[in-house]
């Protein structure tokens, strides 16, 4: 995909959701990087209802100073955030996303949850619920994760199927 924000290289996956607009890039800090994540979720809502799933991610910057992802749709909260542990550094990135189904009483919707590699190994899973598939990883950020960027769908008002979260792509530190 190119380049992001102060040029940094830019890491996705191939599995998104196609719906919704991408936001402003979110970066950390000049001179910090993502060390933990937030998942904001909201969880199933049964058989009639509209689900949304994951909603939002958050990056948390190191030394200091926090990131936002950009448009965060309303449904769900936010999880405490999840840490790489030893000063460890976010570096990449997996999507577990439902597939479009196009029936007719069909619910979208779209990413379901996310899981953030560590660069000592470790993976941070989000709470998300075990609706769709894992897509393979992202490429590796060389040094680490300096930003974000979702594609979010508005909510589309009463009655409608919303699917909020459908795709990220992260920022590497140049």
């Amino acid at each position: 995909p190119g380049q992001g924000p102060r040029g940094a290289s830019i890491i996705a996956v191939s599995n998104g959701g196609p719906w919704g607009n991408w936001a402003w890039p979110d970066m950390c800090p000049e001179g910090t990087y993502a060390s933990g994540i937030s998942f904001k979720v909201e969880p199933p809502q049964g058989a009639v209802e509209d689900d949304t799933a994951l909603n939002g991610i958050r990056l948390h910057c190191s030394p200091r100073g926090a990131g936002d992802g950009g448009i965060v749709a309303e449904w769900g909260r936010w999880s405490e955030p999840r840490w790489c542990p030893r000063r460890g550094r976010v570096v990449g990135f997996a999507l577990r996303v439902q597939a479009p189904r196009h029936g007719f009483l069909s619910d979208e919707v779209a990413a379901t949850n996310a899981r953030f590699a560590c660069s000592g190994g470790q993976v941070l899973e989000g709470p998300g619920p075990d609706l769709g598939e894992w897509g393979s990883w992202s490429p590796p950020c060389p040094r680490a994760v300096c930003g974000i960027q979702t594609r979010q769908e508005l909510p589309r008002g009463l009655k409608r199927d919303d699917t909020a979260l459908n795709d990220l792509r992260l920022f590497c530190c140049k």
